[in-house]
C-alpha cells in the first residue's frame, strides 16, 4: 500500500500548490482592484542601500473619475497628477506636460494597477506568511522569477483593504536589493481634498507620440539585439541625445510586464574605458565597450543579465 500512500501525498502536495498559486493571484488581483477603486492617503519611502527617497500617494474617485497624485517629498519636488487616462508632470524649471497613459510611471510597477494575472508566463505567484507593516496585517506574496536572469519581485498586501503595504525586489539567493515600505495609510469613504480641488483644474493636452512606426523599424534595422531574457519584449525605440553627455544615441526599451530595462547605442567616447558595472538598489548601469560602438544597459534586472544584453549587440548596416 506504500505506492497507494505515496500516489495519495504526491497528489495532495500538487492541489495543496495549486490551491496556494489560486490563492496568491485572487490577492493579486483583488489588490489590482482595491488600488483602482478605493479613496486612500498614503505616504511610503523608497529605500536603496543607506539612501531613503519619501513619497506621498494619494488616489480616489470623484464624480465617477479616478484621480491620483503621486508626489516626491524631498528636494526640489516632483508631483505627477492622473486624471482617468491623461498623466501630467510637474517639474521644476520645466513647463508642465501630459501624456496619454492610465498609469504613473513611479516606483511601483504599472502593471500592478492592471492585469497582474499576465504576469504568470514569466513569474510563479507564491504565497508567504502573515506579518505587521504600518500597524496593519498584511499578507506576503512572492512573484518568483522563473529564470536566473531576473529578480523576484515580493509584496505585502494589507489583509482588511487589499491594498500594497510593501514591496522588494529580491535577488535569488534571497537578498532585499531595494523596497517600497508603507508608513502611513488612510483609507475614507469620501476623496481626500486635494482630489476634490484637482478635479475642478485644467491641464495640458496629451503630447502626440514621439516614435513613429517606421522610425522604430529603421533603428531595429541598423541594430541586432541577440539575447534577451525570456519573457521581455520591445516596448519603444527612438534616437536622441542623452542628458548626462548629450551625445545622439539608439534608445530601445523592453519590459516583461513587471520591470523595463533600456539599451542605448552611441559611437564610443573618447578616452580607453573599460567595460564595467554600476548599481543603485535593484537598479544595473551596466557600459560595454565593443570598440566600434557603447552600449549601455539599465534597468533593474542582475549585472550579469545586463552584460549579456550589452554583449550581444551587434550592427547590421
Amino acid at each position: 500500500m506504500k505506492w497507494l500512500a505515496l500516489l495519495l501525498g504526491v497528489g495532495l502536495s500538487a492541489q495543496v500548490v495549486a490551491s496556494e498559486i489560486i490563492n496568491a493571484k485572487q490577492l493579486l488581483t483583488d489588490m489590482s482592484s482595491a488600488i483602482q477603486e478605493r479613496n486612500f492617503d498614503a505616504s511610503f519611502v523608497v529605500v536603496k542601500g543607506k539612501g531613503m527617497e519619501p513619497y506621498r500617494w494619494i488616489h480616489g474617485k470623484v464624480d465617477n473619475s479616478e484621480l491620483e497624485i503621486l508626489s516626491r517629498q524631498n528636494g526640489a519636488g516632483l508631483e505627477v497628477v492622473r486624471v482617468d487616462n491623461k498623466v501630467t508632470y510637474f517639474e521644476p524649471q520645466t513647463q508642465p506636460y501630459s501624456i496619454e497613459t492610465d498609469a504613473i510611471a513611479g516606483p511601483i510597477p504599472e502593471i500592478l494597477f492592471g492585469e497582474v494575472g499576465s504576469l504568470s508566463d514569466s513569474y510563479d505567484f507564491v504565497l508567504g506568511g502573515k506579518e505587521r507593516i504600518a500597524d496593519r496585517a498584511a499578507q506576503l506574496v512572492r512573484l518568483v522569477s522563473k529564470d536566473e536572469h531576473k529578480y523576484n519581485y515580493w509584496l505585502w498586501i494589507d489583509i482588511q483593504s487589499a491594498l500594497l503595504l510593501k514591496a522588494a525586489y529580491v535577488t535569488q539567493q534571497g537578498e532585499v536589493l531595494e523596497q517600497l515600505q508603507l508608513t502611513h495609510i488612510s483609507v475614507t469613504e469620501q476623496p481626500a481634498p486635494p482630489l476634490i480641488e484637482l478635479s475642478s483644474k485644467d491641464f495640458p493636452m496629451p503630447l502626440a507620440s514621439l516614435a513613429p512606426a517606421e522610425s522604430t523599424q529603421k533603428l531595429q534595422n541598423n541594430w541586432r539585439i541577440g539575447w534577451l531574457p525570456e519573457g521581455f519584449k520591445l516596448l519603444k525605440s527612438d534616437r536622441h541625445k542623452l542628458d548626462l553627455n548629450n551625445e545622439l544615441a539608439d534608445y530601445f526599451l523592453f519590459s516583461d510586464g513587471l520591470v523595463e530595462f533600456s539599451v542605448f547605442v552611441q559611437r564610443p567616447l573618447s578616452g580607453q574605458r573599460a567595460s564595467g558595472a554600476l548599481s543603485s538598489g535593484a537598479t544595473t548601469v551596466y557600459v560595454h565597450n565593443s570598440g566600434a560602438f557603447d552600449v549601455s544597459v539599465v534597468g533593474k534586472i542582475p549585472t550579469m543579465t545586463a552584460k549579456a544584453i550589452a554583449e550581444s549587440v551587434t550592427r547590421l548596416l
